[in-house]
């Protein structure tokens, strides 16, 4: 799967980068070209000497090269790449990735990797990261808020490992051995594209049911879910519609078409509209249940003690889409639950005629709205269940997809 990939290794100030000699080398065993960019810091442990002559290509540190002024090109660099792999990743540079600080060669090739493009139709460079760091600071909430901002921007984070540190002490913060992270990078190229010329459908965010024309019945949905999901069916090939409540997300990936609605009833139109054409449908949006059975044309002033709200039911998207679903399309629905988790998600799995159903419960810490995590259980028609530990949520979209996958085949 790395045969003909050309990939950046990047390398940082930490003891494990003397194992970055032996992942260049079992890079370049599995056919793959290697150009190595070390920050300072990385030369006090290891030097470019010796990753050159592994590497046959001469290193990569500085702007420019001293003796001659020659410019090192980090934008050449973001366009000859296949991929990027920065191992070791001192926390340091982990924060500077993170915030865009871009004051070495290494920080400022990630942040030149080449962008989607629609014209030439690449998308944009996988970026891998393998921490290496003492236990502490690895632990510690700015090293983790700082990963999870990398996960939110479609970096791959490769695990570090528990065992004894260069500090003598003993936990998690040891690189992921050199092996173990050609494999991720395998894993990576030989799933991508399962999804090419499929035409996926995913609604995302919540629904606004206005009461007037200041305030509204909603939710907490943050659309992060829905989001991912869309650039990870991207990723492997798909053409994405996104239909979305009121979010303040982006999408980056440019086979996704956006579609921004407020009301359920909108959404509940364009769902109907484009699913009939879709290979697949993931229903993910938070949509209300009920909305305001009238809505006021003027602000709503205040007049005595109450104020009564006549709802009504929102038209079922789920149930929509399940009744008029065709034999070879996927139709998958989410499950938010308070209680009775795996009977109510179970029952909706069969009343709306889903492929799958993903359960997540208010009751798992990490899970939910508002956060960047969820924990999630995959129950297929068969009853089977396939649960989750709490991931970051653009992983959850990688395991779900994974499960949409194998049910189009």
């Amino acid at each position: 799967m790395l045969e003909n990939k050309k990939i950046v290794l990047g390398i940082t100030g930490s003891i494990a980068a003397y194992k970055a000699c032996i992942l260049a080398r079992l890079l370049i065993k599995k056919g793959a070209e290697v150009q190595v960019v070390m920050t300072p810091a990385a030369k006090e442990f290891i030097t470019p000497l010796t990753l050159a002559t592994l590497t046959q290509k001469p290193v990569v540190s500085e702007f420019f090269d001293r003796r001659d002024g020659s410019w090192h090109s980090h934008v050449n660099l973001g366009l000859w790449a296949d991929a990027m792999l920065i191992a070791p990743a001192s926390a340091s540079t982990i924060g500077k990735m993170a915030n865009g600080i871009a004051d070495n060669m290494l920080v400022t090739t990630y942040l030149s990797m080449k962008q989607s493009s629609t014209v030439e139709g690449k998308v944009k460079v996988p970026v891998f990261v393998a921490p290496a760091m003492d236990l502490d600071m690895y632990a510690h909430p700015s090293t983790q808020a700082n990963l999870q901002k990398l996960i939110s921007y479609g970096n791959h984070i490769i695990e570090p490992g528990t065992g004894f540190l260069a500090s003598t002490l003993e936990g998690k913060g040891r690189m992921e051995e050199p092996e173990k992270i050609v494999e991720a990078l395998e894993q990576y190229f030989a799933r991508r594209q399962k999804l090419a010329g499929k035409k996926v459908l995913i609604t995302a965010g919540p629904t606004y049911e206005k009461i007037d024309p200041v305030r509204f019945i909603g939710n907490y949905s943050s659309g992060k879910m829905g989001f991912a999901l869309a650039e990870v069916c991207a990723e492997q090939g798909a053409e994405v519609t996104l239909i979305s409540g009121p979010v303040m997300i982006k999408t980056n990936h440019p086979a996704i078409r956006r579609i921004d609605v407020e009301s359920a009833g909108e959404m509940y139109e364009a769902a109907t509209k484009h699913f009939p054409k879709a290979d697949i449908a993931i229903l993910c949006a938070a949509v209300a249940d009920f909305t305001p059975k009238t809505t006021a044309d003027k602000k709503i002033k205040r007049k005595g003690d109450d104020l009564t709200i006549r709802l009504q039911p929102t038209q079922d998207i789920a149930a929509a889409l399940g009744a008029i679903k065709k034999k070879k399309q996927v139709l998958v629905g989410f499950a938010l639950e308070t209680d009775n988790e795996l009977k109510n998600a179970k029952d909706k799995l069969e009343r709306k005629n889903l492929d799958f159903i993903v359960l997540n419960s208010l009751q798992d810490a990490g899970a939910g709205f508002r956060v960047d995590t969820n924990k999630v259980t995959i129950i297929d028609r068969h009853q089977g269940l396939t649960s989750y530990g709490t991931k970051a949520k653009r992983q959850v979209a990688e395991d779900i997809v994974e499960n949409i996958i194998r049910n189009s085949k």
